[in-house]
C-alpha cells in the first residue's frame, strides 16, 4: 500500500499453529468432543443442542469429521506404538462386544479390547512393570482370526504369552497360552444358585460352589498388591489346596446332576475351563480373573447405550482408537482431558516422540 507517496510492505502474522490443517478446531474443542463422547457418553447430536444452546453453531457433522481427522493423526503417533508395546508384553487381558454399524447392517460387527498392566485404579502389582496400556480394534465379526491377526506382529510372529480371556472359543486357536476366568465360573454358579433359591429353601451344591469360590477371591484380595513372587508363593500354600478339593468336588457332582439343568451347565462349563482356569496359580502376574479387560470395555458398553451405533467403519475405527486414548489415560490416573491436550499441543510443536506420550510417562502435575 502507499501512503504520502511512500509505498509501505504488508506485513502479515505467522499462521498459528493447527492440530487439524484448514480446520477452526482447536486442541479444546476438540479434547472436549473426545471427552464428552468417549469418556461421558454424550453422542455428538446432544452436543450439537448443547453448543447451539451458547450460541456456538457447530454441527454434528462437522464435529463427526473433527474425530475421524484427529483419530487419523493420533493413531500413528499413539495406537500404533501402543500396539507394538502391548505384544511385547508377557500378559494380556481380552474381550469383545458387539457394535452396530449403520452402513454395514448386515454384519454383526465387534469391538474388542486387549489390556496390559494393572489398572492403576484397582491397585499396582510391586515389580509388575508392564504399562497400562488399553487399546480397542474395530472388526466387522467375532472369528478368532480376528484376535489372531491382531495379536501378530510387523514380523508376522503370533503372539505367544498369556492371554487372560473368558470362555469363548474364539480364542482357542491363538497359540498363546490361555487363561480363562474365574468370574465366568462363579457367575454360572451363580445362575443356577439363583433358580434354585427360587424352588428350595435349602442350601443347594451351587451354594457351596458359591462359597468355595469366594475363598479363593478372598485369598486374591489379600495379596492383590503383593510382589509377584508372594503372590506365587501364596497360592501354592493356600489356593491350589482350595482348587484340588473344588475339582475334586465337580468330578463328584457332576455324574448325578442333569446336564440340560443350570447347575448341569455350571458343572460342565467348570470342568472344560479348568485347566485353563487354574493356570493363573502358575504366575504372580496373572489375576484370578479377567475384570481388567471387562471394565475396559464397560465405557464403551455404556456409551453405546446412548449413542446407539457407528455410522461408518471410519466412525468405528476412529472410536476404536480415541477409546483407547481415553481409557489409556484413565488406567494411568491422568484426567482424559488433559492428557489430551498435553498431547495434541506437543504434536503441534512438533513433538511427536511416542515413548514420551506414553500415558505411564507423562506428569501433568
Amino acid at each position: 500500500c502507499e501512503k504520502n507517496g511512500t509505498k509501505t510492505p504488508i506485513k502479515q502474522a505467522p499462521s498459528v499453529a493447527s492440530i487439524l490443517p484448514k480446520s477452526y478446531a482447536t486442541p479444546s474443542i476438540i479434547a472436549q468432543l473426545i471427552t464428552a463422547k468417549y469418556q461421558h457418553g454424550l453422542p455428538l447430536y446432544r452436543q450439537e443442542v448443547i453448543f447451539s444452546q451458547l450460541g456456538i453453531d457447530l454441527c454434528r457433522q462437522t464435529m463427526s469429521d473433527w474425530l475421524i481427522k484427529i483419530a487419523n493423526v493420533l493413531h500413528p503417533i499413539l495406537y500404533e506404538y501402543w500396539h507394538k508395546l502391548l505384544l511385547q508384553q508377557d500378559v494380556i487381558k481380552a474381550d469383545e462386544t458387539t457394535l452396530q454399524v449403520i452402513k454395514d447392517d448386515n454384519i454383526k460387527s465387534y469391538m474388542w479390547v486387549y489390556c496390559s498392566g494393572a489398572d492403576t485404579r484397582a491397585g499396582n502389582i510391586k515389580g509388575d512393570t508392564a504399562p497400562n496400556i488399553v487399546l480397542y480394534d474395530y472388526q466387522p465379526s467375532r472369528a478368532g482370526k480376528c484376535a489372531t491377526d491382531f495379536l501378530r506382529n510387523d514380523n508376522q510372529q503370533d503372539y505367544t504369552g498369556y492371554l487372560q480371556v473368558d470362555g469363548y472359543p474364539g480364542y482357542h486357536q491363538l497359540p498363546a497360552t490361555l487363561v480363562v476366568c474365574m468370574a465366568h465360573i462363579r457367575r454360572k454358579f451363580k445362575e443356577a444358585d439363583k433358580a434354585q433359591s427360587k424352588n428350595s429353601k435349602k442350601t443347594g451344591k451351587a451354594k457351596w460352589a458359591l462359597n468355595h469360590i469366594q475363598k479363593l477371591y478372598r485369598i486374591e484380595e489379600a495379596i492383590k498388591t503383593l510382589p509377584i513372587d508372594e503372590r506365587y508363593n501364596i497360592r501354592q500354600e493356600k489356593s491350589v489346596p482350595l482348587l484340588i478339593q473344588f475339582k475334586t468336588w465337580v468330578d463328584k457332582s457332576a455324574p448325578h446332576v442333569l446336564p440340560e439343568s443350570l447347575l448341569g451347565k455350571a458343572l460342565n462349563y467348570a470342568l472344560n475351563q479348568w485347566e485353563k482356569a487354574i493356570r493363573y496359580c502358575d504366575d504372580g502376574r496373572l489375576d484370578i480373573d479377567n475384570n481388567r479387560s471387562e471394565r475396559a470395555i464397560k465405557p464403551f458398553v455404556m456409551g453405546r447405550r446412548a449413542w446407539l451405533f457407528s455410522q461408518t467403519a471410519n466412525g468405528a475405527n476412529a472410536s476404536a482408537t480415541l477409546y483407547s486414548i481415553v481409557e489409556s489415560a484413565k488406567a494411568n490416573g491422568l484426567v482424559p482431558y488433559d492428557y489430551l491436550m498435553h498431547v495434541m499441543n506437543k504434536i503441534m510443536h512438533g513433538e511427536t516422540v511416542p515413548e514420551q506420550l506414553l500415558p505411564c510417562n507423562v506428569n501433568l502435575s
